[in-house]
């Protein structure tokens, strides 16, 4: 498709004075601060979780049903839905995180409660909390921080980047596409190579690292990010591919997707998570409710 994009001749001062279009336009604005009050709901567990299963939320999950499959059951947790509808800019979550973003945790198991925003800072939290998924010998250590902070480098190129033109924009841009999907492909490549070698990206041990990674560029080698798993030949990173259905093999991988999920088939659906019965007992197949808001 031709656009006219090449006449845009943008202005010396930028100003908000209409919406951008796209699937996210209703909700996006260059202030932050909330827009209305809304408290959030606090349950029994010392970890309380408000998120949603988009990958950045399934990092979290995924660790804290690791956490609890390895037995540190200190990690029992409240999970609460957050739809991305306008509800992250409620006070209480502004409160949890200012960015508004999810995941968001509060951890109330000590004299004070302690907020913890970003994915990827949550991850390292509860890897030092519990002493779990994050190495202590010093090389393994380095290489788990690595490939974390790869992928949240990376990740705004593949979903900011390609989903966006890709999927949502209301213009399909040639030059967009192509410098994204480029991208993107390179970010493949560069995770096939570290994994013909090791069987995980911090070596042979399963850490914080793949929790991250996983939900991202895995969903994106299965075809299941954004309708474009044939576009990007997916199919062709192989060791992308071996890794990606080794974890998506381990039961807590499993449980921790269902989580705060509101699409796919109703028995892969747990829109809140309070108790490990849940997963056997709330699931939308089980319930019928509908999500809450």
């Amino acid at each position: 498709m031709t656009d006219d994009t090449s006449a845009y001749e943008p202005p010396k001062v930028w100003t908000w004075n209409k919406e951008s279009g796209g699937r996210f336009a209703s909700i996006n604005r260059p202030i932050a601060g909330p827009t209305h009050d809304k408290e959030l709901p606090v349950g029994r567990h010392p970890l309380q979780l408000y998120s949603l299963a988009t990958p950045n939320g399934v990092k979290v999950t995924v660790m804290l049903e690791e956490l609890l499959a390895a037995g540190h059951k200190g990690a029992e947790y409240d999970a609460w839905l957050i739809k991305i509808d306008g509800n992250q800019f409620g006070s209480g979550f502004v409160a949890v995180n200012p960015n508004s973003k999810i995941p968001a945790l509060m951890d109330r198991s000590g004299k004070e409660p302690i907020r913890v925003f970003e994915s990827g800072s949550i991850l390292v939290y509860l890897a030092e909390k519990f002493g779990a998924f994050l190495p202590t010998d010093v090389k393994t250590r380095a290489e788990t921080f690595s490939w974390l902070f790869w992928q949240m480098g990376s990740a705004p190129y593949l979903g900011g980047g390609f989903g966006h033109f890709y999927a949502y924009a209301p213009t399909k841009i040639e030059y967009a596409i192509d410098r994204f999907a480029m991208e993107v492909k390179r970010q493949l490549d560069v995770l096939d190579r570290r994994l013909a070698d090791n069987e995980y990206l911090a070596g042979d041990v399963y850490t914080i690292a793949d929790m991250a990674v996983w939900p991202w560029y895995g969903s994106l080698a299965k075809g299941l990010l954004y309708g474009g798993g044939e576009f990007l030949s997916v199919q062709d990173y192989k060791n992308v591919q071996r890794w990606t259905d080794a974890i998506a093999a381990r039961p807590a991988v499993k449980r921790g997707r269902m989580v705060n999920r509101t699409w796919g088939e109703p028995s892969s659906q747990l829109h809140e998570r309070h108790e490990a019965s849940d997963f056997e007992t709330r699931t939308q197949d089980k319930i019928g409710e509908a999500a809450a808001s």
